[in-house]
């Protein structure tokens, strides 16, 4: 089904039934090479869900969805002085335009700018799709032996009703 036309694509909030889903794709070993994010046990992930993302007022949490079926998540937080987005979806929504989609639409529900991004540098897709709607390169970043690209967007993306 690769390079298939995406259904609706749509945002919601999150409910606890989500976090499950999330985890299966949080633990897809080409997702973890692509991302070189070091995937949580199921109890560790389910109580970082539950405190530090839905737990925490300053997130902005929300699950993608296609045609009603969760597709995964996309979240912003803030970290210092800077506030980051970051999503997840499962491989079965991948090159479909599907993250380009929903990235687009929580801009519009994400109004700080600057906010940033920062994709293994090796995540290519990523990368082109965060520049494709408007990031710019701000450095790099170290995670342990990895480098990551770091983005930032500074102009504003319409609201839902301008566009």
């Amino acid at each position: 089904m690769r390079g298939a036309e995406p259904g609706a694509v749509g945002l919601r909030e999150v409910v606890d039934a989500d976090l499950e889903t999330f985890l299966a794709y949080e633990h897809d070993p080409e997702a973890v090479r692509r991302s070189r994010f070091t995937p949580r046990e199921r109890d560790a992930f389910l109580t970082h869900w539950r405190k530090r993302v839905l737990g925490d007022p300053d997130c902005l949490v929300r699950t993608v969805t296609v045609d009603g079926e969760v597709a995964g998540n996309i979240v912003s937080w803030s970290e210092g002085d800077r506030r980051f987005v970051g999503y997840w979806l499962g491989r079965a929504y991948w090159a479909r335009g599907i993250g380009s989609r929903a990235l687009g639409l929580f801009l519009r529900q994400e109004r700080t700018r600057p906010l940033y991004a920062d994709p293994f540098s090796g995540n290519t897709a990523s990368v082109r799709l965060l520049r494709r709607h408007g990031f710019e390169d701000a450095g790099t970043v170290r995670y342990g032996d990895d480098e990551h690209v770091l983005l930032a967007l500074r102009t504003p993306t319409p609201a839902a009703e301008d566009a």
